[in-house]
């Protein structure tokens, strides 16, 4: 076994294989980015060594900077974790020529499944079941048309290398075809610098379910049951469980060899994902292989009871499987969660911005929390969006599926925009708790799915009111405690009227509604009106944990502050409220200001300083996280002045143009 290794990865794959390295006694090096120094892989690694700027392309990307970093720390081995450069056959060649080991596939093996046309064509070789298709050298628009015509709409077309659901297009009749390969083209271009497509059969509802495989160097190989993955916005996955639901043994062995075969064919090592299209009368295709550990790798090790990444390290370092095919079983049911920042509401767009209040779960056996960030930690506009990884084990779905939605709801996140209230929605209608599912899951239910919980619920902003009530009496209470009359009346924050009962006006802002409340003081109590109705509600605060008694209901929650706003959170979910006067200051000290809506870097300016411009003019693009984000003028006028300029980088909520409206 080794003594030391590095991990060529950040977040919380980086963190997953160093406490499974301490377990194993064995020494773990970290590498970070300058945005990294400070992060959860760094400090619990034993060793951390700097490999450059923040853009992956500049330090996680560089693989002569890692392959330097493992030699000046006596790393014997690498382990690549997942995305960046584990399916990288260039570096798997590099670090062997180092003299350093690749804890992955040999190189052959990544580049035999790098294009997804040629891996289909291994596969077909192999007698492993191909969605009807072609995938053959002729990229002439008629030649893929004619394919297409001849197997029947819709189809599917899919650029030959690449992933996350980039180059890709459905097309359900012969007439938008030419369209729709010239939109994938391009992207296929742009994302991955080939616009090779291949054409396939689409599914109508097929359930997307993977199969988890290991081999050795000792001519073994096992599968580890199977993963239904079906659930994905984008084409990417966001809930995944094992084992799949309703899989006969007998198709559950049928995939399983199918894998096996998959990953002999190409003389595979360590881990692999063979993923299959499952249509609904069990048949199944091959649809691609990921050579790497993958992101939901989790739910496989809480029903098997294996620690993949020890798996990993062990065949690495030459030794055998630890189990064969008859010694594995299956133990009762997992789910995973990916717990995101990001706007499920808007299309998904990531989210930046500092984790104020971060509040997981507590673990247990049946509660395991995978994340690389901390309270106060930053979501970087340079890296994937996700912050954890929630995963839940039980003896059988329904009781897993009820420890997933309490979980989530006991998973507190304020500072940025996140998709729990997305995610325990999604796992909240009835087609879910019946496992009725396939790949258009989401876009199907929407309905149910994008909702917002009642943030009007009289109760919640009861708690909301009262919670700020609280708050006024402690501040009112420093101020008393340090004057000369501590017990004058003018002290109190109780609204204190001569003759009169106290009485207090406030306006909250939910989101965009602003509501007037009434909060009257009666003993040791509030009434609290508003157009909702009324609540006698009365408690205390103790930190973070607001006590409350609501017309005799007691109740504890969790209220937390921050960048002006407040996050409060109970069993039904989280409300997030400001005091609309203080929010009317921030407007009023802003206005004319447009701000950039998180980390990123301007690409382009469309306007110069002085020029006129009409409502929802572009003025410049920010590219962040990936995607572009147009900053447009809110009403006809000028602008005043610009404050960066092409290829600036720019902070979240950064003013960006100063403009001025016509009439001002």
């Amino acid at each position: 076994m080794f003594e030391k290794i590095l991990i060529a990865n950040r977040g919380e794959i980086a963190c997953r294989v160093i406490r499974t390295a301490r377990r194993l006694g064995i020494h773990s090096v970290a590498v970070y980015s300058e945005a990294d120094r400070h992060a959860l892989h760094v400090t619990m690694a034993d060793e951390a060594v700097p490999i450059g700027p923040a853009p992956a392309r500049d330090s996680y990307l560089c693989a002569d900077k890692i392959i330097a970093a493992a030699q000046r720390t006596g790393a014997q081995a690498i382990h690549p974790g997942y995305g960046f450069l584990s399916e990288n056959a260039a570096f798997a060649t590099a670090c062997a020529e180092a003299g350093i080991t690749f804890i992955g596939p040999p190189p052959q093996a990544i580049a035999a499944m790098g294009s997804k046309s040629a891996a289909k064509r291994l596969m077909e070789a192999a007698g492993v079941p191909l969605v009807p298709g072609y995938h053959g050298e002729d990229q002439d628009e008629a030649r893929l048309k004619q394919a297409a015509d001849a197997m029947g709409y819709p189809v599917l077309l899919k650029a030959t290398a690449g992933g996350g659901g980039k180059g890709m297009r459905v097309v359900t009749d012969a007439a938008e075809f030419g369209e729709a390969l010239a939109a994938a083209r391009r992207e296929a271009q742009s994302s991955f610098g080939n616009d090779a497509m291949l054409v396939e059969k689409y599914l109508t509802r097929p359930r997307h379910v993977e199969i988890q495989v290991f081999c050795d160097g000792h001519d073994n190989a096992v599968y580890l049951f199977e993963r239904d993955c079906s659930l994905q916005r984008r084409h990417q996955k966001v809930i995944e469980e094992a084992p799949a639901p309703g899989l006969s043994p007998v198709v559950r062995a049928q995939m399983g060899e199918a894998a096996v075969t998959a990953a002999r064919a190409i003389g595979y090592r360590g881990a692999g994902t063979v993923e299959f299209l499952l249509d609904t009368d069990d048949s199944f295709y091959f649809m691609e292989m990921n050579t790497r550990l993958q992101v939901e790798h989790p739910v496989t090790e809480m029903i098997t009871g294996q620690d993949l990444v020890e798996w990993q390290l062990r065949v690495a370092a030459g030794e055998p499987l630890p189990l064969a095919q008859d010694q594995l079983e299956i133990h009762g049911h997992a789910f995973e969660a990916r717990i995101y920042a990001e706007d499920a509401d808007q299309d998904f767009l990531p989210a930046t911005g500092t984790l104020a209040f971060l509040q997981p779960p507590e673990e247990s056996a049946h509660v395991r929390v995978d994340t690389g960030v901390l309270q106060g930690d930053s979501i970087s506009v340079h890296y994937d969006p996700m912050i954890a990884k929630l995963i839940v084990w039980d003896e059988d779905r329904d009781r897993a599926l009820t420890r997933l939605a309490r979980a989530l709801r006991d998973y507190r996140i304020a500072g940025t925009t996140t998709n729990v209230e997305f995610l325990y929605n999604l796992i909240s209608v009835p087609a879910f708790r019946a496992a009725d599912l396939d790949t258009g899951f989401i876009e199907r239910h929407r309905e149910q799915i994008f909702r917002s919980r009642d943030s009007e619920d009289p109760a919640l902003v009861a708690l909301a009111v009262l919670y700020l009530l609280l708050r006024r009496e402690l501040a009112a209470g420093d101020i008393a405690a340090t004057s000369l009359d501590p017990w004058s009346p003018w002290h109190s924050a109780r609204g204190w009227r001569c003759n009169e009962p106290g009485r207090q006006e406030l306006r909250l802002m939910i989101g965009a509604r602003e509501l007037c409340v009434a909060a009257t003081a009666a003993g040791d109590h509030y009434l609290i009106e508003s157009e909702l109705g009324q609540t006698q509600a009365s408690g205390g605060l103790d930190g973070e944990c607001l006590h409350a008694s609501l017309d005799g209901h007691r109740q504890a929650v969790t209220v937390t502050s921050h960048d002006g706003g407040h996050s409060l959170f109970t069993r039904d979910g989280a409300l997030h409220f400001q005091d609309a006067a203080a929010a009317a200051v921030d407007e009023e000290e802003t206005e004319g200001a447009l701000t950039a809506p998180m980390n990123g870097t301007v690409i382009a300016v469309r306007v110069a300083p002085g020029a006129t411009a009409a409502k929802g003019d572009v003025l410049l693009v920010l590219e962040a996280m990936k995607m572009e984000h147009s900053i447009r003028a809110p009403a006809d006028g000028v602008v005043a002045e610009l404050f960066y300029a092409e290829g600036d980088l720019v902070d979240g909520g950064a003013e960006l143009v100063r403009f001025e409206p016509a009439g001002d």
